[in-house]
């Protein structure tokens, strides 16, 4: 089994999937299609589309995605360079990585060189499914941050065909994306509570250039013609759609903006139609499970998720973790007494102390050493009870 939060996870899927002994996608319309269906286009992913099917049952948000970006990226990369050789695609990815980090994102600031090509990928990787907002705002931005990962795709094909990312490439299609959402909402007739909130999303999830303040009028504005492949102008279909979407119907004005764009772009009617199919059913699926759509409560929705998170984390991690307590006796000690009586404020800060400790030992819990991660303490705290043996719970001290 494949655990995508512990080092080596990509030197075992590539050994699993054995790519050589199976066929990848063969043309631009099978692979994007594919890849919608997996809600990566969308920025909620759901699953993977593996030869060899992977078993997610218990995984992170975030564990589905490392794998959909890594399988997503290797699957383009056998379509643009015909090679299915694991060995030569992840070369190729962390010298991708390495030129298109973007200004103030310091991408490789924890990676050493002593790490192997499939270890430093797992680290870009794992860098690129997060966001660089903070730990609540960054929950609620994360529809729109991993929709825009699929840029990493567009800019991962550029840099294979060329050896090189184009100028400004990144930059030009952020602000398209961006434009074409803009655009898009313009031609609502109600509007929506979400509409603001999506382009609010938007300009905290550009990494490449700042939000513009231009506005832009009308299709025509648009160098669209700067865009050739059909992958780039299948996306900025989607994008546009999943953006008219938020009131829950499309309507002929909006429906007449998507096909106008798929002109400008030279994209088949059938296209747009199918799009507009598929964007509503994926989301008619997934609603509640996506943020954007429940951003009356973003906090609420944080804390549930994290929640839920760290009770995984904590019960993967049990025996580690109920061993290294046991081996703090003065954490032993005050937890004992937490249990009989109130901690003063002294003995409450060692308790939080050497629990981070410990949490630095282990390295899926470092989500304790984030900032904001010591709220998340009175969750460990509250289950050390049940990990602990049953004597913890009861007077230390024999009584006569």
């Amino acid at each position: 089994m494949i655990n995508p939060s512990a080092p080596g996870w990509i030197d075992k899927f590539f050994i699993k999937q054995k790519f050589s002994e199976h066929t990848v996608s063969k043309t631009t319309d099978s692979f994007y299609l594919k890849v919608r269906k997996t809600g990566f286009i969308y920025g909620h992913i759901v699953s993977f589309d593996t030869a060899i099917p992977i078993e997610t049952k218990g995984w992170f948000k975030t564990e589905i995605s490392k794998v959909a970006l890594l399988n997503t990226l290797f699957d383009v990369f056998c379509l643009t360079t015909k090679d299915a050789d694991s060995v030569h695609f992840i070369s190729q990815t962390v010298s991708f990585y390495n030129q298109m980090n973007p200004q103030g994102f310091s991408l490789f600031k924890n990676i050493l060189p002593k790490h192997s090509p499939s270890l430093t990928l797992e680290k870009i990787i794992d860098e690129r499914v997060q966001t660089n907002e903070s730990i609540i705002s960054k929950n609620f931005s994360h529809l729109v941050t991993n929709a825009l990962l699929f840029i990493d795709v567009l800019a991962f094909r550029q840099y294979l065909i060329h050896d090189a990312i184009p100028e400004k490439y990144l930059k030009k299609m952020e602000e398209t994306v961006v434009n074409v959402v803009t655009l898009a909402l313009k031609t609502k007739s109600n509007k929506s509570q979400h509409d603001d909130v999506l382009i609010k999303l938007f300009e905290a999830s550009i990494r490449y250039s700042k939000f513009s303040t231009v506005v832009i009028q009308n299709l025509d504005a648009l160098k669209l013609d700067y865009f050739a492949n059909e992958l780039e102008q299948q996306y900025l279909i989607d994008m546009a759609g999943i953006a008219l979407w938020s009131d829950g119907i499309i309507e002929k004005n909006e429906a007449y903006f998507l096909h106008s764009l798929a002109k400008a772009l030279a994209i088949p009617d059938d296209f747009v139609t199918q799009s507009i199919i598929d964007t509503n059913d994926f989301i008619e699926k997934y609603k509640k499970e996506i943020p954007y759509f429940n951003h009356p409560n973003p906090v609420k929705h944080f804390y549930e998720h994290t929640t839920q998170s760290v009770v995984t984390l904590i019960s993967r991690n049990k025996n580690r973790l109920v061993k290294e307590i046991v081996q703090s006796k003065e954490l032993m000690l005050l937890l004992a007494h937490s249990t009989r009586r109130d901690l003063n404020d002294k003995e409450k800060k060692k308790v939080k102390r050497q629990l981070l400790d410990i949490c630095k030992t282990i390295p899926s819990l470092t989500i304790f050493l984030l900032p904001g991660g010591s709220l998340l303490l009175p969750i460990l705290i509250k289950f050390i009870p049940t990990l602990l043996p049953s004597a913890f719970n009861e007077n230390l001290e024999n009584e006569d």
